[in-house]
């Protein structure tokens, strides 16, 4: 049961990040069609309200899969040279990839909050060209997707490691405690 369980929380985690990256992606293709003047390096365009909703939809589904993976898979904590060296394999990726999963979701959320609130204002913006910035936060978010998948995987996978190794240590204590 709990290994269906943890087979439809990777494809709710995949799912969400999906989904966050195809509205990013829309949100900078919504963007792109509004008007815009460009000389030189500098442009001014219109804000673009379908663009500020895909990317705020963006921002809440890659927070909430990220929220998800971690309040379900648990903290897999490493403190040292030493303890990563002494851990398994499934611990070291867990660790790695929660590492990885958390500047994605940084880079990525850096990435819409900025494409978003371009879009928010209700005149019009001019500035230096950010050409792509909710299209590259869209597509962190399938990375993060990945990354997110990779430590809820290998930290259940510590979780059952570190439970099997328990009971073992406790069958001898309750065999001597019965004799």
């Amino acid at each position: 049961m709990a290994r269906n369980m943890d087979f439809l929380v990777c494809i709710l985690i995949m799912v969400m990040d999906i989904v966050a990256g195809i509205l990013g992606i829309e949100a900078d293709i919504a963007q792109n069609k509004v008007k815009h003047l460009r000389v030189w390096i500098f442009e001014c365009r219109d804000p673009s309200y379908q663009a500020f909703k895909l990317g705020l939809a963006a921002i809440v589904l890659l927070s909430v899969a990220h929220i998800i993976t971690n309040l379900l898979a648990g903290c897999i904590l490493i403190t040292s040279k030493e303890e990563m060296d002494a851990a398994s394999p499934n611990k070291q990726l867990a660790f790695s990839s929660h590492v990885l999963a958390w500047i994605m979701l940084g880079i990525a959320f850096i990435l819409l909050i900025s494409g978003t609130s371009a879009n928010s204002k209700s005149r019009k913006d001019c500035g230096i060209v950010h050409h792509r910035v909710l299209s590259i936060g869209g597509v962190l978010c399938f990375i993060h997707g990945l990354f997110a998948v990779a430590y809820y995987v290998s930290a259940a996978a510590v979780m059952r490691e570190e439970r099997e190794l328990h009971q073992q240590e406790n069958k001898p204590n309750l065999q001597s405690a019965q004799a």
